[in-house]
């Protein structure tokens, strides 16, 4: 039998995140549904079990059941996000959902490639005479995070404090524990953004309105999309990029089918490696007695690189076919609202990139790409590449 690592918690040290993959086949092997004593939850890493916990109703999404009960700096987060999608469950999920959907339409994101487009080349040409930029920082965090603006509808002059609070709260769907300052920071973004949208809201432009939605549901869940659709996207990008650029044997595949490239490149390094979910009652799951109230994490990055669904899973095939499907957006009725949005931005940018950059590749100077310490988050901090000027 493998020996398994102690926990998942350290998943975010630097030297598993460099092989993270391999750390999560060791949780696999050794058992695929096991309770983590650190965490105080069940740690789920087979495809076949993920995939039932997603679309199981008897696991709840409510992460706070009481966010009254918060006290301190984390007590308006908590209010702000149960009264979002993501932690609702069964019919109040369903209205939620529905009114943001209208906006996600695979007609308005197709809408959005001129624009998205225009933005990357945009960018393409400021740092193509460089011979060198940061993945991340030129492109990665600003394209998705202007693109998700545009969508909703905030103004270019406003972007700029509506980014800083943004980075403030996603640490704390990040962070297993939070230190502080980490606390307080996340309060910070989630006022200033309340506060924001409360003003924006009522604009006949604005994505959600009062109306379906009561005032302060409209507000979270525009908030929520915010977050959503630039900071996953902003890893997909970039983990996305460092695949290829270390598999360049694959890049040609891209231009013939980039769908299906998309696809593998979703499964090969997710953005998203994980969800929480919190038992309804006392159930029977993965061979295991799961108590009612336990939290169980369903590792979907694990899920994509388990052999039993994906064969040859370590092996990055932009020409990959078959019945099981990644879980890099989730499952069920809560899978990402903004997958084809992703899927585009994903589709256009690395396109561009291997079009524009001649002889695109990972920069020699010993920069090595940089992983951010999460666990809720795979993506990365720093990617420096570099090209040929001509």
């Amino acid at each position: 039998m493998t020996d398994r690592p102690r926990t998942l918690l350290a998943a975010v040290r630097p030297e598993v995140q460099r092989d993270i993959y391999g750390f999560y086949d060791r949780l696999r092997e050794a058992d695929p549904c096991y309770w983590d004593r650190a965490l105080s939850a069940w740690v789920v890493t087979s495809h076949e079990l993920v995939s039932a916990g997603a679309g199981d109703p008897r696991l709840s999404s409510v992460r706070f059941p009481d966010p009254d009960a918060v006290t301190g700096d984390l007590q308006r987060f908590a209010t702000v996000i149960s009264r979002t999608m993501l932690y609702r469950d069964a019919l109040e999920h369903t209205r939620l959902r529905k009114a943001a959907s209208r906006t996600f339409t695979a007609r308005s994101v197709e809408a959005l490639r001129p624009m998205i487009t225009q933005a990357v080349h945009d960018i393409i040409d400021d740092v193509l005479p460089r011979g060198r930029m940061d993945m991340v920082a030129d492109l990665a965090v600003p394209l998705p995070f202007n693109a998700i603006c545009a969508l909703v509808h905030v103004p270019v002059e406003d972007r700029e404090r509506l980014l800083a609070w943004s980075n403030d709260v996603a640490v704390a769907f990040g962070n297993a524990r939070l230190t502080a300052a980490e606390k307080a920071a996340t309060d910070r973004g989630v006022t200033g953004m309340v506060t924001y949208f409360d003003s924006l809201i009522d604009r006949p432009e604005a994505l959600l309105r009062p109306g379906d939605l009561d005032r302060d549901e409209a507000i979270a869940n525009t908030i929520l999309l915010l977050l959503a659709g630039h900071e996953t996207t902003t890893h997909f990008l970039g983990n996305a990029l460092l695949a290829l650029l270390r598999h360049p044997g694959e890049v040609p595949k891209l231009e013939k089918d980039p769908a299906t490239a998309i696809e593998e490149l979703l499964r090969y390094d997710s953005p998203l490696p994980m969800i929480l979910r919190r038992a309804t009652e006392d159930l029977e799951f993965g061979g295991k007695t799961i108590e009612k109230g336990q939290p169980i994490l369903l590792v979907c990055g694990a899920a994509n690189r388990d052999a039993a669904a994906f064969p040859d899973p370590h092996t990055l095939d932009l020409t990959r076919t078959g019945q099981a499907r990644h879980l890099a957006f989730g499952h069920g009725r809560h899978f990402c609202i903004g997958s084809g949005l992703a899927r585009l931005e994903g589709d256009i940018v690395l396109r561009a990139l291997f079009d524009r950059l001649p002889g695109l590749r990972l920069a020699e100077s010993g920069e090595e790409p940089a992983w951010r310490p999460s666990l809720n988050f795979r993506g990365l901090d720093r990617l420096i590449v570099e090209w040929d000027v001509r």
